[in-house]
């Protein structure tokens, strides 16, 4: 059974072969776990995001809603990416300052820290690359959002895709050229002021 491609596992593990879930969590541990780890730069963080996700993926396939069928790995880390980004949400409301009469609280704040209109400004070009990129082919898409989003190398990108790395390759050159004639083409800005 080690031998078998994920989409197999998955299959097994749907039916209810508790070992081959085991098998594709040896398989994807370190991957999973890096990717989150580069997110968040806290190893207890990263582990607990780590074991959330993998919790969410028992549930989603255990209800029958995985249908990303060959793609298991871009889909989990697509899982913990999500989760990071909800992480790191719910940190930012629960924020809280407190202090005594003689209390900076300009001695706690990060003077790094965008100013509400940058961010505004950061919010609002990711929102214009992430529209950008739905414009692309699907298979163009795809590399972009496993290079840039999930960190994959193109190595990693050819084997999740069943393509040659050169394929691979051609299809993030063709996508950036196709987002910079957008860009060109709309007149957007992608940097701030």
């Amino acid at each position: 059974m080690l031998q078998e491609s994920d989409h197999v596992l998955v299959s097994h593990y749907i039916k209810g072969n508790e070992k081959a879930f085991e098998i594709l969590l040896e398989r994807h541990k370190t991957k999973v776990y890096q990717n989150i780890y580069f997110m968040v730069h806290d190893g207890e963080l990263a582990e607990d995001i780590f074991q959330e996700t993998f919790m969410k993926v028992i549930r989603t396939l255990k209800s029958g809603r995985y249908n990303e069928e060959g793609k298991f790995l871009p889909w989990v880390c697509r899982i913990a990416h999500n989760l990071v980004i909800d992480h790191f949400r719910r940190e930012k409301k629960m924020r809280m300052v407190s202090g005594g009469d003689d209390y900076d609280i300009f001695a706690t704040l990060d003077m790094e820290e965008l100013t509400v209109e940058d961010q505004l400004v950061m919010d609002q070009i990711g929102s214009d690359v992430k529209k950008l990129m739905e414009q692309l082919p699907e298979e163009q898409k795809e590399v972009v959002q496993m290079r840039c989003f999930q960190d994959m190398s193109f190595k990693e990108i050819a084997e999740n895709t069943g393509v040659s790395i050169n394929t691979a390759l051609g299809r993030m050159r063709y996508a950036l050229i196709n987002i910079r004639k957008m860009i060109k083409e709309h007149n957007i800005i992608l940097s701030p002021q």
